[in-house]
């Protein structure tokens, strides 16, 4: 049926060709396959159908497996199955969150995009360029050979070496029993290592390289022609609708977060760890989520630099022939007899001048702004706020904070 058919990036309508429609998600083998089973449509709807539908099949037979074997309760092993925090973080809340975070970038991303063309940043002469880099970013999440590489990764290196010798932990669980040759796993961790993890871990990883195609495009937006404004009021050539990322990456970052969070409460409510050893990877995993999402936006920042240096140039050259003018006409007697100073558009106008060229000075060469960097790594810590509350009671960390405060 042509309403299955998947739109052609460049397909003109009723014979005129169209801008793009960017979208960093919409397309790959698991897209089209999700479209089959009904649980997507071509512009992402449906997305309460298909959380519902992957966390049942990552997370629900591990239940009724775990309720089998009697390991799904307090006493049976160390660490039961209701009572794996890091388990239930991970596929009830982080892993929903790695799916909105399709419709959300999908959504926010297309406009982001689409701004470059609506605010003229492109120039036409460089148009077949800029639609060349979108066609090639299409190309590359289309690709059926990388999602089989990352599944591969998954099973190869997520599964058999970092999952089953560095994150399974070393105490009877529902999924496993420690041995001098490693973990054996139970029924249930079978379908944990084989089937859930998978999942998740290949979620994670399609995001990565989503992202990596999102820097590459911009890579090459910025070897165009940019008619950069170095007055623009953003302070940034016209370019500071880039910060507006952070808007589209919150649920992948708060993503993040919830999977640092879950390892975390189970070695300290299992294993006798303090909140405050993990501090530093903490701070880490906000640095690394902030320099994966701001951290493409730096390509920009040797255009934005020229542009301010141009600016300077231009614009003091122009300061300096006005100001020139000024002086000879009201100074040096060039002004008409008749022409009163007072109500003269010179004066205002030089002024104007003059704010030009402080705005130019202030433009700044990276496309970020403090807020936004501030917005993402709250949004990426809030996930672990609740376990500062093991470090202290909670009527004490309030006090901390509002004596911090006021």
């Amino acid at each position: 049926m042509d309403s299955e058919r998947p739109a052609r990036p460049f397909e003109p309508a009723g014979g005129a060709a169209q801008e793009p429609d960017f979208s960093l998600v919409i397309g790959g083998p698991l897209f089209q396959l999700l479209r089959r089973a009904h649980l997507s449509d071509g512009a992402l709807e449906l997305v309460r159908r298909r959380v519902g539908v992957i966390v049942l099949i990552a997370w629900l037979p591990l239940l009724v497996i775990s309720l089998l074997q009697g390991k799904a309760t307090k006493g049976t092993v160390a660490l039961p199955f209701l009572l794996d925090l890091e388990l239930h973080v991970r596929f009830l809340f982080a892993l929903p969150l790695l799916v909105i975070a399709e419709i959300v970038v999908h959504r926010r991303m297309r406009g982001i995009v689409r701004l470059f063309r609506e605010r003229n940043i492109v120039a036409e002469a460089d148009l077949s360029c800029f639609h060349a880099a979108i066609e090639s970013a299409f190309r590359l999440r289309n690709s059926v050979v990388v999602e089989v590489l990352l599944l591969a990764i998954v099973y190869g290196a997520g599964i058999q070496v970092f999952w089953r010798h560095y994150i399974a932990l070393n105490v009877e669980t529902w999924y496993a029993t420690p041995s001098a040759g490693g973990p054996i796993l139970s029924v249930a961790g079978i379908w944990y290592g084989y089937v859930s993890l998978p999942i998740f871990q290949f979620l994670l990883c399609r995001w990565y390289f989503r992202v990596f195609i999102w820097a590459r495009f911009l890579f090459r937006v910025s070897r165009l022609k940019l008619e950069l404004v170095p007055t623009h009021p953003d302070r940034l050539g016209g370019l500071g609708f880039l910060a507006n990322t952070v808007y589209a990456f919150a649920p992948l970052a708060a993503a993040h977060g919830a999977m640092l969070a879950g390892p975390f409460a189970n070695r300290i409510f299992y294993m006798g760890a303090s909140v405050t050893e993990f501090r530093m990877e903490a701070i880490a995993l906000v640095a690394l989520v902030l320099c994966m999402v701001f951290g493409p936006l730096l390509v920009f920042v040797p255009r934005l630099s020229e542009a301010r240096r141009t600016g300077l140039l231009e614009y003091g050259t122009l300061a300096e022939r006005y100001a020139r003018a000024f002086d000879d006409k009201w100074l040096r007697g060039g002004a008409a007899a008749n022409e009163a100073l007072l109500g003269s558009g010179d004066i205002q106008s030089l002024a104007d001048l003059g704010n030009s060229l402080e705005v130019i000075r202030s433009m700044r060469a990276i496309p970020i702004t403090r807020d936004a960097l501030l917005q993402l790594g709250i949004v990426t810590f809030a996930p672990m706020l609740p376990l500062l509350l093991t470090a202290m009671p909670l009527e004490d960390l309030l006090k901390r904070l509002f004596g911090l405060l006021f």
